[in-house]
């Protein structure tokens, strides 16, 4: 630049060149493995090696041998406390799927054992999920009817189980659990609520003792199906009304009063003869040859997302109060091995509801072996306890259910959306009514639609700034969040708040343009001094394609013809590597590229000095008067 002072800037250098297959591995390996699970294995013998393999795969091999007795004391009253909520809980959830009650209890036996050995949450109690077992029932019963033919609709709920926990485990191996991130807080909260709400209407045929009831999920369709039977509930009389402390005492004060008084007599629906035995092979009943299998997969898919969702968050939430972390893609596989367990053992899909984790946590649990603990309870009551549900009326299954249920509906969080983000509670809401008025899957596909263009609207028109100069500092900031920055007279700085690509590349070309217009009329009807330099801070500008190295050609190409000079600050590495590439550092001139925007402004001030002091120089001026405030100001930045 002809002046010692900006000759010891700091340069902004181009990368080393990198081999294409060798920037293709780190890339991929940034995405899919962002934890280096390889790197415990460096160095290390291959005993040594297979050891470590099989702890990363089986968590349990890891903290086992440190495992003491005070631990499973701790452990053993957790477990229990749990199996006190699991087993009616399970019963319970399994009605809401339309599938018989054993299932429920099954799905409490196989698969918390299995997680209990894969999984690396210390807090999540393993169990089935209201949220799942509608979106079962919602999906299956569209094509098969459970109660006309409830042997194939059974098998159904078994494959589908099985497609989930193959979902789910692939989605763990091929480390590909950032596609949960796309359901975001904000879609689980609204469709949590809507599920919730639709569950709790849903258990209105139990409440109201209704026998033809609409096996649809949708507000409209529940509410007609409960006017046009509330005539004959009437008559049924309100003997089986039993309000609850909690679901055990629920399950055995029902039982009681039903067994006492013959209620099933008299219109108490109960559920009836259970199987005593433990969980029976059902790899025969997988519907694999089923016509019906398509619908299988789709509901495994979608229901096994969801799962994932629910458990990971609820497993992360917990943990974060211990202190330790969680492995999403572990949890993934433990859940997904789980579930393929408990599609071949008759039990139907499981995750970590918050209810049964919440429970686990306050009940001091120290480790997985609280789950184990549960499952040896469970597998006590299939071996000696089943007779004694035989009385269980539905209606206190529904009250089960329905109370579990108001605590997903999270109005408190709904209004923090709406404080925070206007964008969030649209999201959140525009869920929730979907599965209201709609069905689960119309709510859960309206949410992630919303959520998708939001992300797509914010990378077609990220945000683009004008920086002005905090007085007696070096720090630039957007004139808009900071009334006191001031603009540099002939110089404008804009910022660039996202990756440049297709997608945006014309709006920022034209939105670039616009803000040189209004500068250049802002200093014409000023009498400042004319705009001669444009710095593009890029410090916010993580890549860039060939369609954004296109548009800051054009660019270029329009400030040559205006005679201004574009002018970079701070572009990234892999933003200068392409643009090493392209030529465009060539075309611009290294020395118009600078680390810093204070670096930048202080170099074209100098030119603009130097410029008004050499006669020889043709400087572009809107006005000669020339302010000495703006001079002091000029010399005060370089």
């Amino acid at each position: 630049m002809g002046n010692a002072d900006f000759e010891c800037r700091h340069r902004v250098g181009v990368p080393p060149p990198k081999p294409f297959l060798l920037s293709l591995k780190s890339s991929l390996k940034e995405t899919f493995f962002p934890d280096d699970p390889l790197r415990q294995f460096q160095n290390q013998p291959p005993g040594r090696k297979l050891v470590l393999g099989l702890q990363y795969f089986m968590p349990i091999l890891e903290w086992a041998p440190r495992y003491t007795f005070e631990y499973f004391k701790a452990d053993v009253i957790a477990g229990i406390t749990i199996a006190s909520l699991a087993v009616p809980q399970g019963i319970s959830y399994a009605n809401l799927a339309n599938l018989p009650p054993i299932l429920g209890l099954y799905s409490s036996f196989v698969p918390p054992l299995v997680y209990a050995m894969l999984g690396s949450s210390k807090d999540l109690g393993v169990g089935t999920v209201a949220v799942a077992s509608l979106l079962i029932s919602s999906m299956l019963t569209k094509e098969v009817n459970p109660i006309q033919n409830p042997k194939l609709y059974v098998q159904l709920a078994l494959t589908s189980t099985f497609f989930a926990g193959v979902f789910q485990a692939a989605l763990g191996f091929l480390r590909l659990g950032f596609i949960v991130d796309f359901l975001s807080h904000a879609t689980i909260v609204g469709f949590m609520g809507g599920a919730a709400t639709v569950v709790c209407l849903q258990q209105l045929k139990g409440i109201l003792g209704l026998v033809h009831f609409t096996h649809g999920t949708d507000l409209v369709s529940v509410m007609r199906s409960i006017l046009t039977q509330t005539h004959q509930s009437k008559r049924k009389g309100a003997f089986f009304w039993v309000n609850a402390l909690a679901p055990l005492m629920s399950v055995i004060l029902g039982s009681l009063l039903v067994y006492l008084t013959h209620a099933e007599k008299h219109g108490v629906q109960v559920i009836g003869h259970l199987k005593k035995g433990l969980n029976p092979p059902s790899v025969s009943e997988l519907a694999f040859g089923s016509e019906y299998l398509p619908t299988a997969i789709k509901t495994g898919i979608i229901t096994g997302v969801i799962a994932l969702a629910e458990g990971i968050a609820v497993g992360r939430s917990f943990a974060m109060f211990k202190n330790y972390h969680i492995d999403g893609n572990k949890e993934m596989i433990a859940f997904g091995m789980m579930n393929i367990a408990g599609s071949c053992t008759s039990c139907y899909l499981t995750t970590g509801p918050f209810s049964r984790t919440a429970v686990n946590f306050n009940a001091g649990c120290k480790t997985a072996v609280s789950n184990i603990v549960m499952a040896m309870a469970v597998m006590f009551t299939l071996l000696f306890l089943t007779p004694l549900f035989h009385y269980t009326p539905l209606v206190v299954l529904s009250s089960i259910i329905i109370a579990a249920m108001l605590g997903l509906i999270d109005y408190e969080a709904a209004i923090h959306l709406w404080k925070v983000d206007k964008f969030d509670f649209v999201v959140c809401i525009s869920s929730f009514l979907g599965v209201v008025f709609g069905s689960v899957e119309i709510g859960l596909v309206i949410a992630v639609v919303i959520s998708l263009l939001r992300v797509l609207l914010f990378v077609a028109r990220p945000k683009t700034h004008v920086l002005g100069n905090i007085p007696n500092s070096v720090a630039f900031r957007s004139i808009d969040q900071y009334p006191v920055a001031r603009s540099i007279p002939g110089i404008l700085i804009l910022q660039i708040d996202a990756p440049i690509y297709f997608t945006n590349a014309n709006y920022l070309r034209e939105r670039i343009s616009r803000w040189i217009d209004e500068e250049e009329d802002k200093l014409k009807s000023s009498l400042e001094i004319g705009l001669q330099y444009v710095i593009l801070d890029m410090s916010a500008v993580g890549s860039i394609d060939t369609s954004g190295i296109s548009m800051l050609e054009e660019i270029k190409k329009t400030l040559d013809r205006r005679g201004l000079k574009l002018v970079l600050a701070n572009p990234k590495s892999e933003v200068m590597k392409k643009l090493d590439k392209s030529k465009f550092i060539e075309a611009i001139g290294e020395e118009w590229i600078y680390l810093t925007v204070a670096e930048a402004v202080g170099a074209c001030n100098f030119m603009l000095h130097s410029c008004k002091s050499n006669s020889t120089h043709s400087c572009k001026s809107n006005s000669t008067k020339t302010i000495e405030s703006e001079e002091a100001q000029a010399d005060n930045i370089v």
